[in-house]
Parts: C-alpha cells; structure tokens; sequence
C-alpha cells in the first residue's frame, strides 16, 4: 500500500467516526423533543378548551369562597 491509500482509509474511518457522532447526538435530543411535542399538544387542548383543569404542578391554593 502507498500512502495515498492508507489517507483515503484514514478519512473514510475520520467521515464514519464523525456520522456516527451526530447520529448520536441527534438520537439523544429525541426524548425532549417528545416532551416538548406533548406540552404542545397539552397547551392547544387547553387553549382550545378552556373548561379543562390545568395541570397540578403549581403549589397554590384556589381561592377561598367568600
């Protein structure tokens, strides 16, 4: 083998390695992705029917009737 042949195998592995590399971190991001879809979804039900209970993650007490 010449040189030639042993660069053009070097950047075929440098090119794999580094697909590899963004395929990963793409994969990583789809689980937020899912989170953020479904309280955008949560969000337009909400806003299209206002009747629905908002979510419990807030921590205040309804008001008291007088």
């Amino acid at each position: 083998m010449d040189g030639t042949a042993i660069l053009f195998i070097l950047a075929i592995a440098g090119v794999v390695s580094m697909a590899f590399t963004a395929i990963k971190k793409l994969l990583d991001e789809v689980p937020e992705v899912l989170d953020s879809a479904g309280q955008a979804r949560d969000a337009w039900r909400r806003f299209r029917r206002p009747e629905l209970p908002r979510s419990t993650d807030d921590d205040h007490e309804p008001p008291a009737a007088a």
